[in-house]
């Protein structure tokens, strides 16, 4: 999943960020820990499952409600971060990646986009 925070709702996003990227290397001891305590991959899967739910034939409410649980997740990560400002806006992409051809070339697909939401809606302090 990516994300891009807009200026105006009508805006084209052109800088989008890959929401948790996973870290190239882990060092032993935090593969260690994360074998035993990991509440923000538990929390991954279940962003795994809401992009499968939007993928898959469901209703205008299932997807609605899939749709507004990834924003604001990634909402709630750019508040706790102070990477935002209140009067922008918030979109997602879903973008599959994959391995094709003899040379495994790495190729990208975006099989969704959602509409641009204001940050402030989405957040409530």
């Amino acid at each position: 999943m990516d994300y891009a925070v807009l200026s105006a709702p009508k805006s084209v996003a052109e800088h989008w960020q890959e929401f948790r990227p996973r870290p190239a290397v882990l060092k032993p001891a935090t593969t260690l820990r994360r074998m035993l305590w990991n509440p923000q991959w538990n929390e991954n899967l279940f962003l795994v499952s809401l992009a499968e739910r939007l993928m898959t034939v469901t209703t205008a409410e299932t997807d609605a409600h899939s749709e507004r649980e990834l924003l604001l997740r990634v909402a709630r990560h750019l508040d706790r971060h102070e990477a935002f400002d209140a009067g922008s806006y918030l979109q997602i992409r879903l973008r599959f990646v994959s391995r094709s051809g003899p040379d495994h070339a790495v190729t990208s697909q975006i099989a969704y986009l959602s509409g641009a939401h204001l940050m402030a809606g989405l957040i409530t302090r």
